[in-house]
């Protein structure tokens, strides 16, 4: 037998062995394939710029089958969908800043009497600017509609309006952004950004943490001293979520110094819904830090819940641009509850009166996963 048949002999039985090895372990062979196919068909869905089925609210003046008619063709474009008819402007105003709405239209008492008399007439739009790219959205697409329906006017059902020459709109639209005058992009991307930060690091330091110490031996040496479980758990959480808390206190210095995002609340609110997504974070990481036994099993499993948590928070993109299906699994991600708190603190200057929801489901969800990871720890220990 000659060297290179040699060699090709002890290769292919090394071959032969490495794959029976990955067959025999089937957890292996399973998160190859599992993990990445889930993560890839769930961030397709997620991460998705376009926005429909914006909610609408409409004051309506005119009462005429010409507004009816503007309104109807709104909504059945499929951007927008009926979110409420309002007697005034003010009302409008107070459901968009409670999130209840992300765009309003305000037709005039004179809208229809100014079409008959072939004059121009001006319809407003007012949109949520939180997020200046779904404002700038749902923009085009009123324009859009609005073109459309102007079209109407000379070749639809309103012909006998029709001028000579070539035909020219009768209705002009004037946009009204709230909240961010300027569609500053930055503001929704910090805001967002700064409730992933909270979660990812206090998740990663504390579940690093507790596997540290329990490789080191030093747990062990502790259960021998007079104090508690609870006692040992207490103290080991809390250091660390006062170094973070200081983190938040100088992430939220920053928003002000170099993003200059506006503060127009309480911002002792949003340091209150931060420490909350600390303890959120730290219960997430400790969990995991007692399904790992090594720091590198450890940061596997970061991997695979980190990028969904941060993909389903609505914290880059718009919890509405999700598929109908997705959007409610939101619900439980203390990300997304921290960043309508940041963004309705420093943005619309909301205040607990508004945001005490949010502030009670990251109370709820920061004490679940707080006991979660004590049960599994003592768990572990005993």
């Amino acid at each position: 037998m000659t060297l290179a048949n040699l060699i090709g002999h002890r290769m292919a039985a090394l071959l032969r062995k490495e794959f029976g090895q990955i067959r025999r372990d089937r957890r292996f062979a399973v998160s190859l394939v599992l993990p990445p196919t889930l993560q890839l068909l769930l961030f397709g869905f997620a991460l998705n710029a376009t926005v429909d089925h914006l909610h609408l609210g409409v004051v309506d003046l005119s009462q005429t089958p010409e507004s009816r008619d503007l309104v109807a063709n709104l909504t059945e474009s499929g951007a927008f969908v009926r979110g409420g008819t309002y007697l005034s402007s003010d009302s409008l105003g107070t459901d968009l800043a409670r999130g209840k709405l992300d765009a309003g239209i305000v037709i005039p008492a004179d809208f229809a009497k100014d079409i008959r008399r072939a004059r121009q007439t001006t319809v407003q739009i007012v949109l949520n600017a939180m997020n200046a790219n779904t404002a700038s959205i749902a923009q085009g697409y009123s324009e859009g509609v609005l073109q459309n329906w102007n079209a109407s006017l000379v070749r639809g059902q309103f012909r006998h309006l029709a001028t000579a020459g070539p035909a020219k709109g009768r209705v002009s639209l004037v946009s009204a952004f709230l909240f961010n005058p300027g569609l500053v992009t930055e503001w929704y991307v910090v805001t967002g950004t700064f409730g992933l930060l909270l979660v990812l690091n206090g998740s990663l330091i504390a579940s690093a943490s507790m596997v540290k110490e329990r490789e080191a031996g030093t747990v062990e040496q502790l259960l021998m001293t007079p104090a508690g479980t609870g006692e040992i758990i207490v103290a080991k959480i809390a250091p660390l979520f006062l170094l973070l808390c200081c983190m938040a206190l100088f992430a939220t210095t920053l928003l002000k110094v170099i993003f200059h995002v506006p503060f127009r609340g309480n911002v002792l609110l949003v340091l209150a819904g931060a420490a909350l997504c600390l303890l959120c974070g730290i219960g997430i990481g400790t969990t995991l830090a007692t399904f790992s036994k090594s720091a590198q099993q450890a940061q596997l499993m970061a991997f695979f819940v980190n990028p969904p948590l941060s993909s389903f928070s609505g914290a880059l993109t718009p919890v509405e641009a999700m598929p109908h299906w997705m959007q409610p699994i939101t619900v439980v991600n203390p990300i997304r509850h921290f960043s309508l708190i940041a963004r309705g603190v420093f943005l619309k200057g909301s205040g607990l009166d508004v945001l005490w929801p949010n502030m009670l489901i990251l109370v709820g969800l920061s004490l679940l996963l707080l006991s979660l990871s004590v049960w599994r720890f003592r768990k572990q220990l005993g």
